[in-house]
């Protein structure tokens, strides 16, 4: 190990030390001997064999012992349990311009913030804004650093995504050399995360490079990776790859199906194809005497292998070509189909306007109903309600329902389950709410059986009406903590529990792969916002996109049905 690996050693032993609060001069020590290796002129290797390192002023015997032991074996064993100790992410946070190891910790002791992604969750619903040393300000600035480090990240949000997509899609389309332009990929097919944006265009074969410059004169273009015939590839000032690819006008149909994936329903795809003596790929579907068989767009396609369409979204080969066969494929759930929404956040705890406020924009956007959720309680890093918070919403909620003729106001709460399944206010409170969400906020750590108790104690209590987000999973920042989901809807189906589609794209859970699961065993779906601010209310366009890859209808989800229907169900 030479004197630059040594001295990135002490200087990350400085750095948990701090993230810790040890003793400042222990800390120093570590900084000052890092400093002292680096500079070092002599061979450090050299100076450890003949023991003259504790020669260098600023090498005590336990760091001349600690540096030996790096040197001679190319490990630290102080180090490597010190690393273990100190969650991994808080270095990536470290990374964030203006956030040191004091101001880290704070964040870590009082927020249990761990990871680049809970940060930016805490810092989307103003968790930092009461913090001391903290500001609007600050929280703004800390969002911009978050914003460049996913600049090198691998994997994108689908919010993400498409906010940086269909500028893209739109420019092109304005060009009157494209015929037909649409988003492909995983982005059309509405996965959570993607890797790269897929476009696919059609034009004539003389405009394609004309198209292609025309493209990469874009202002979020940063630079051409590579460019051929068909197909550019380009990357974004904001770091996500692009890919377009240009077609003939006539080949648009199947290589919009081809590049929209996934690649296990293509396969599946060109296998029954092959059954029925054709033969598919990207540039058309072929009979065996090499004839192409037109279609003016994917729905003919389909109608020539004897398919009912499949949208986009139910193309991953999870049985949605043996059910478009049978004619199985349901009418799924649409944005137009949600009369309202429950899970929505206001100045009273961690939200940024008021209950009326969000109630004209629910009204604004069509919607019948909104339930107002605050945080209960417990929730303190949220402001959560104190038992006087909750008679003075109550209070403004009938008041607002006294002049409100279009849309119908519930009084909601959402209450964490506190470790051992229990909701968050005694029983006498809770009457007082039209539903409650119950929701795990803390305590992730425990065993598989443990938490999978804790919330089918939670969804037994009478008052839950919806179990909100109910992996806990951050996308790109916490996996779900262990759960036997099966156990757990199996629980909400007995007790007539809604399972939420937690819309916020930071989190869109329950995870698409259960919606279909939960649909078979007869459990009711709620698409809820998660909002903290007016703006939030159109997550439910990326919830819908869930509930839509799990197969669900209408008539699966709570938010769809009607007023009445609504408060019957909450009564019960």
């Amino acid at each position: 190990m030479d004197k630059k690996e040594v001295s990135a050693v002490l200087n990350h032993i400085g750095l948990i030390l701090e993230l810790r609060g040890e003793n400042p001069f222990k800390i120093k020590a570590y900084y000052n001997g890092a400093r002292i290796v680096e500079l070092l002129e002599d061979d450090i290797e050299k100076l450890v064999e003949e023991e003259r390192l504790g020669e260098k002023k600023g090498i005590g015997k336990a760091l001349q012992e600690k540096i030996t032991e790096l040197v001679t074996t190319g490990e630290l064993e102080y180090y490597e349990t010190l690393k273990d100790e100190i969650p991994e992410g808080l270095f990536e946070i470290l990374k964030i311009p203006g956030l040191g190891p004091k101001k880290v910790k704070q964040l870590y002791d009082q927020l249990q913030i761990t990871t680049l992604g809970e940060l930016e969750y805490a810092c989307l619903e103003n968790r930092l804004i009461d913090l001391k040393g903290f500001d609007l300000k600050t929280q703004n600035k800390i969002l911009k650093g978050i914003e460049n480090l996913k600049k090198y990240r691998g994997k994108y949000l689908i919010s993400d995504a498409l906010h940086l997509a269909l500028p893209l899609v739109e420019k092109l389309q304005a060009d009157p050399r494209v015929i037909r332009c649409s988003l492909a990929g995983s982005i059309r097919r509405k996965k959570e995360m993607i890797k790269d944006i897929d476009i696919l265009a059609s034009a004539k074969k003389n405009d394609r490079k004309a198209i292609m410059d025309h493209f990469i004169a874009f202002d979020e273009i940063e630079n051409v990776t590579s460019q051929g015939e068909t197909k550019l590839s380009v990357r974004l000032i904001s770091g996500v790859n692009v890919d377009l690819r240009i077609v003939e006008n006539a080949q648009y149909p199947y290589a919009l199906h081809h590049f929209t994936g996934s690649k296990e329903h293509n396969t599946a795809m060109r296998h029954r194809a092959k059954e029925m003596g054709l033969k598919m790929n990207e540039y058309g579907l072929f009979t065996e005497n090499g004839e192409i068989l037109s279609c003016k767009d994917e729905e003919e396609l389909f109608h020539w292998l004897k398919l009912q369409y499949i949208p986009p979204e139910l193309r991953e080969n999870n049985g949605e070509i043996e059910a478009a066969e049978n004619h199985g494929i349901p009418r799924l759930v649409e944005e137009k189909d949600i009369q309202g929404v429950f899970h929505v956040h206001t100045s009273y705890s961690d939200g940024v306007n008021t209950i009326e406020e969000m109630t004209i924009a629910a009204s604004k956007k069509g919607y019948k109903f909104i339930g107002i959720s605050d945080h209960s309680q417990s929730a303190f890093y949220a402001h959560g309600l104190k038992i006087e918070d909750i008679w003075k919403q109550h209070e403004g909620i009938d008041k607002l329902n006294e002049v409100q003729n279009d849309i119908y106001v519930f009084k909601g709460i959402e209450s964490d389950i506190l470790i051992n399944g229990c909701l968050d206010y005694e029983e006498c409170i809770l009457d007082k709410f039209d539903y409650v969400i119950a929701s795990v906020h803390n305590n992730f750590n425990m065993t598989k059986e443990e938490m999978t108790h804790r919330l089918i104690k939670a969804v037994e209590n009478k008052h839950t009406k919806i179990l909100g987000h109910p992996s806990g999973r951050l996308l790109l920042s916490r996996e779900e903590y262990p759960i036997d989901i099966k156990s757990v809807l199996k629980a909400c189906k007995f007790n007539d529990v809604a399972v939420e589609i937690n819309a916020n794209p930071h989190r869109l859970d329950l995870d698409w792969r259960f919606c279909k699961i939960a649909k078979e065993m007869g459990v009711k779906i709620a698409i809820e916002p998660d909002a903290h601010k007016i703006k939030g209310l159109g997550d439910v366009y990326y919830g819908v996109g869930i509930a839509r890859k799990g197969w669900l209808e209408p008539q699966n989800i709570i938010n769809t049905f009607t007023l009445e229907q609504i408060k019957a169900f909450f009564k019960k």
